[in-house]
């Protein structure tokens, strides 16, 4: 009789806590129960959201696209200024061989040379060659050409060779005036493909933000008027 007692006693905190259990357990779902479920959206609401979602998305792109037209831009600004100073040297060098040419228009006088003079000419054309490539003024193929004496008479007369030299200028900077324009047109074309890809996107952002009501798809209207299009290039001549 104890025995049977003592094991009633022993399993009633059991019962107890597995009661508890199970009325948590109705608690909550109960309270699940009588939560507001929300409701599922219509698929007109589920098309407005997408036009939303695709709106923003082409907004990120259109900025995205204004900063790459505006870095080819100041690509192109780079290539048309180089292509000035380009033409200019070329001038200047053009203009530099002209008078000499005009001076050596008069013949020299012909007298014996002293010995030793042809290798006081030839260091003297080697030397002139020297300083131009160092300035830049000729390229590193053609100063080789001078001191392998490949069109270069190292006998001549100092003017002479100075017409010479000053005609390997000329053509020397004539090639980096051509390298210069190819430059610039190769930066004008990528300029303006840009800025046509940021018009064709600033127009769908606006077609895209006008489907759904929802405006400008930035604050303001700087955004618009910072962006530039393809009139502000000029075109290539």
């Amino acid at each position: 009789m104890e025995t049977a007692l003592h094991s009633f006693f022993a399993s009633v905190p059991q019962a107890v806590a597995l009661w508890m259990l199970m009325l948590v357990g109705i608690a909550v779902v109960t309270t699940a129960l009588a939560a507001p479920r929300k409701p599922m959206p219509t698929p007109e609401e589920e098309a407005a959201a997408d036009a939303v979602r695709y709106a923003g998305e082409v907004a990120v792109a259109a900025d995205r696209a204004a900063a790459t037209a505006g870095r080819r831009r100041a690509v192109w600004e780079t290539a048309r200024d180089e292509l000035d100073a380009a033409w200019a040297a070329f001038d200047a060098a053009d203009r530099a061989a002209r008078r000499t040419a005009a001076a050596c228009a008069y013949p020299l006088m012909s007298r014996r040379r002293k010995p030793g003079e042809n290798a006081e000419r030839e260091r003297y054309l080697h030397r002139s060659a020297a300083t131009a490539c160092r300035e830049r003024r000729i390229s590193i193929a053609q100063l080789n050409e001078v001191y392998a004496h490949r069109g270069w008479n190292p006998r001549l007369h100092p003017v002479v060779q100075e017409a010479a030299l000053c005609r390997a200028v000329r053509e020397h900077r004539f090639a980096g005036y051509r390298a210069a324009v190819e430059r610039e047109r190769a930066a004008w074309q990528e300029a303006e493909a840009a800025a046509q890809a940021l018009s064709s996107l600033r127009a769908e952002v606006a077609a895209a933000f006008a489907r759904v009501g929802a405006g400008q798809p930035v604050s303001g209207e700087q955004w618009w008027a910072g962006q530039w299009t393809t009139t502000d290039l000029p075109a290539v001549a």
